[in-house]
């Protein structure tokens, strides 16, 4: 096992290292990174002052080699919008990223491994089809759609939630739903793929000839082995969540790593680009790691080497 650990992270710093050339050179292909800083009636003795303050008077190669020797100190730069260090000021907005995304996670399973288990037990039955037309709704319906309906009826006209801003539950609860709703849908159809899969098995029949209560048989026996695809798209899900809820960040104003990656291309500030990016990708190879040892874990069958 710790093999297998030592060597994935030995592939997750390629992968980094690869993510890092690309965000460099991508981000100095987009236009003169001074002129796009600047305001538009700067004049050009500060055109000729921002070049020479960001190093851009170097050659591209060079500028990258002192990138990446600045990288291995832990200096990702500084944000030119916040006159902050730039991870410093990516680490702070993961925590409302984190929140957000934990929250819409528990909230899914919450309804997802009880409807899937459901619809498994009485396959195509009404509730087995109302249950794949709502899975279906949910990962057909746009995110934002749902969102600006939510804010429209939930907010504006009940009063019930906060249209944007972070705190308490009533900042929290209309960004969950609306990010919630793919989620459940696909969690939904995986449990019932997943559980219809071991509900013949052998030894669930074997565990009723027992005399077992049923509710012990499907969850100490059915779920626990039906666990491997659920936990895949659990951290598939986590990791969506994570970096993908970048547009539901944008409308409810809520202050994650998303909105924080928005504001500053918009800003042009190409450290904080560079560090969320790198932040980002840093997260998913963790959550992808754990996954795999939590395969381990579930299934002693599998050994890692």
């Amino acid at each position: 096992m710790a093999q297998y650990v030592l060597r994935r992270l030995v592939q997750s710093l390629f992968v980094l290292a690869g993510l890092t050339i690309v965000v460099f050179f991508v981000t100095r292909q987009i236009g003169d990174v001074a002129r796009l800083m600047l305001p538009i009636d700067a004049t050009e003795q500060q055109y000729l002052e921002m070049r020479q303050a960001l190093g851009l008077n170097e050659p591209l190669l060079m500028q990258f080699g002192r990138y990446v020797l600045d990288l291995l100190r832990g200096d990702f730069g500084m944000s030119i919008w916040q006159n902050v260090p730039a991870m410093d000021l990516v680490v702070s907005r993961f925590p409302a990223t984190a929140l957000l995304a934990f929250a819409t996670l528990i909230f899914s399973l919450a309804v997802a491994l009880p409807v899937g288990i459901a619809a498994a037990l009485k396959p195509g039955s009404i509730f087995d089809r109302i249950a794949t037309v709502v899975s279906i709704f949910g990962l057909s319906v746009p995110t934002f759609w749902l969102a600006l309906l939510m804010i429209t009826v939930l907010s504006v006209q009940l009063g019930w939630f906060r249209t944007s801003g972070y705190g308490g539950l009533e900042y929290l609860v209309l960004p969950m739903l609306a990010i919630s709703a793919q989620s459940i849908g696909r969690l939904a159809q995986v449990v019932k793929t997943a559980m219809l899969d071991v509900l013949n098995a052998q030894y669930l029949v074997t565990a009723r000839s027992k005399g077992l209560f049923e509710h012990v048989i499907l969850i100490r026996h059915g779920l626990r082995n039906a666990l491997l695809p659920i936990v895949t798209i659990i951290g598939d899900e986590l990791i969506g969540l994570l970096n993908g809820s970048v547009v539901i960040e944008v409308i409810f104003g809520w202050p994650g790593i998303g909105k924080l990656t928005i504001d500053a291309i918009e800003r042009r500030d190409f450290a904080v680009i560079q560090a969320s990016v790198l932040f980002v990708a840093i997260t998913v190879i963790v959550v992808n790691l754990v996954v795999d040892l939590i395969y381990a874990w579930l299934d002693p069958r599998i050994r890692y080497s």
